[in-house]
């Protein structure tokens, strides 16, 4: 046993080669590298990862997580936009876990830019991702891969609350009812700094996605769908007939569409399923 958990990365390890590759994790790219084995490990058990998953990970960094996913998963492709971290992850696995090697992809890319991947398609998402780019990234990955299955992020503290809030919460907006509309949300733990390197000034959270069985029901499109989330947040103080007059045309325009759709014109978007969210994007042709 202790030969497997040799090849996880700890504390010194991770500096070590943060030194030998001259790497400081920087503010801009929101890097905060896992430095505990024992934190990658519980990652990949609440992820349910299994011998049969194509794991897709984002910002890899030095390896941590990677390693601990490529001890448990079929295969493991890693999406790096950083230059020198991508240069180096491939000897890592080699070095550290090389009867796996073999298991492994690696894509030097912006995780925004990425289409499509090597290797079999991937059925789970395990990621610890970049504060400042987490839920843009999180979407584009859910509407890019359909096959992924299963997704556990982990993100900081309030975007998780975000992400997993129920409408009706005061932090209920346009992440959560987005994630919805892929996915059933929830909270999946806590995460201390101090398993971080550097420790960052905020706490993380986990962040579990299983694919919805079934679609959203809507004859309107997804972008359809989002233009009404994203109107109906631009002004969340405001009642959904006033924020989605532009949307719709007017304001009269909006009240037909909510009324058609069976929801207040009174109600504000915080207070709405994505199902509702949907109905609404059905009837804008009742707004015109």
């Amino acid at each position: 046993m202790s030969t497997e958990h040799g090849a996880l990365l700890g504390p010194a390890d991770i500096r070590e080669l943060a030194a030998a590759l001259g790497v400081r994790p920087t503010k801009q790219r929101g890097q905060n590298f896992v430095i505990d084995a024992n934190t990658v490990r519980r990652i990949v058990r609440t992820a349910e990862v299994g011998p049969d998953d194509v794991v897709v990970e984002v910002g890899p960094g030095l390896g941590s997580l990677t390693l601990a996913l490529l001890e448990t998963a079929a295969h493991v492709t890693a999406v790096e936009i950083d230059d020198v971290l991508a240069g180096a992850l491939p000897a890592t696995i080699e070095a550290r876990l090389p009867r796996k090697a073999g298991s492994f992809a690696l894509v030097h890319s912006d995780a925004m830019l990425v289409r499509e991947l090597p290797g079999p398609a991937p059925t789970a998402l395990v990621a610890n991702l970049p504060y400042n780019v987490a839920v843009p990234v999180l979407l584009h990955m859910l509407d890019t891969f359909p096959s992924i299955e299963r997704t556990l992020v982990m993100v900081q503290a309030e975007v998780a609350d975000r992400l997993a809030a129920d409408p009706g919460s005061k932090v209920y907006g346009v992440p959560s009812v987005k994630a919805n509309w892929y996915a059933r949300v929830k909270r999946a733990g806590s995460i201390g700094r101090n398993v971080f390197w550097p420790a960052p000034n905020v706490d993380s959270g986990l962040v579990s996605l299983v694919k919805r069985a079934e679609p959203v029901k809507t004859s309107a499109s997804k972008r359809e769908v989002f233009a009404v989330v994203d109107a109906a947040f631009a002004q969340r103080r405001k009642t959904l007939r006033a924020a989605l007059a532009g949307w719709a045309g007017s304001a009269a325009a909006a009240e037909a569409a909510l009324v058609a759709a069976g929801v207040s014109p009174q109600a504000r978007g915080e207070a709405l399923t994505v199902e509702e969210f949907a109905r609404i994007a059905e009837h804008k042709e009742a707004a015109a």
